[in-house]
C-alpha cells in the first residue's frame, strides 16, 4: 500500500522544538540590539552617562517586556510538545506560522521603544502578542482533535493548558485596553501580568492558571 506524503511528511517533534529553540534564541538576542551604547563627548562624568543611560529608560522597559513575553511563549509551547506523542504536516505548519509572529516581536518591540507614547505602537505589540497566544491555543486544539497527544494527556491537562492561555490572552487584553487611559499604565500591568505567569502565577485567586 502506498502512504501519501501528508501522512507521513513533518511527524518528528524533536525538529520542531529544534526550530523553536533557535527563533527563540534569535529573536530574545535581536530585542537587546534596541539597547545603545551611550555615545559620549571626551572628558564625559559619570554624570553624563548615567543621564544618558536614563534617556535609554524606555528601551530597557521595552526589552524586559519582550524577553519576558518571548521566555513565556517558548515555556508554553514546550509544555505542550512535552504532551504530544508525535506531530504531523498540519501540527508542523501550524507551529512554523507561530515562529513567524515570535520573530516578527523584534520589530514590534522596536516600534513600541520608538514610539512609547503612541497607542498604535502599543496595540500593535499587543496584537503580535495576541495572535500568538491564538495559534498556540490552536496548535493544542489541533493536536488534540488530530489524536496526537500522549495517552496521559488527560483532561486535567487539556484544562490546564487551555485555562493559562484563555487567561493570559484575557489578561492582556485587558492591558491593551488600558491604552485608552494611559500608554503608561497599559505597560505597567502588562508587565505584572508577564511577572505573574513567569513566576508561578501567584496572584490571589490565580494559583492554577
Amino acid at each position: 500500500m502506498e502512504a501519501s506524503y501528508s501522512r507521513i511528511a513533518a511527524r518528528g517533534l524533536e525538529r520542531i522544538g529544534a526550530l523553536s529553540d533557535g527563533v527563540f534564541a534569535i529573536a530574545m538576542t535581536l530585542i537587546v540590539l534596541e539597547i545603545h551604547v551611550p555615545q559620549l563627548p571626551p572628558g564625559a562624568t559619570d554624570g553624563d552617562l548615567w543621564s544618558a543611560l536614563w534617556m535609554q529608560g524606555h528601551s530597557f522597559v521595552t526589552f524586559a517586556l519582550s524577553f519576558l513575553t518571548l521566555g513565556i511563549f517558548w515555556s508554553g509551547q514546550q509544555t505542550q510538545l512535552n504532551h504530544m506523542a508525535r506531530a504531523d504536516r498540519d501540527l508542523s505548519w501550524i507551529y512554523i506560522g507561530f515562529l513567524a509572529f515570535v520573530s516578527i516581536m523584534p520589530f514590534t518591540t522596536s516600534l513600541l521603544s520608538e514610539h512609547l507614547e503612541l497607542r498604535l505602537a502599543l496595540l500593535i505589540y499587543w496584537a503580535n502578542i495576541a495572535v500568538l497566544g491564538s495559534i498556540l491555543f490552536g496548535a493544542w486544539i489541533y493536536a488534540q482533535h488530530a489524536g496526537l497527544l500522549k495517552d496521559e494527556a488527560g483532561p486535567a491537562v487539556d484544562r490546564a493548558i487551555r485555562r493559562r492561555i484563555v487567561a493570559a490572552e484575557i489578561l492582556y487584553g485587558f492591558g491593551a485596553l488600558l491604552c485608552v487611559v494611559s500608554t503608561a499604565w497599559s505597560i505597567a500591568w502588562i508587565v505584572l501580568v508577564q511577572l505573574n505567569f513567569a513566576t508561578g502565577p501567584r496572584l490571589p485567586g490565580m494559583r492554577h492558571l
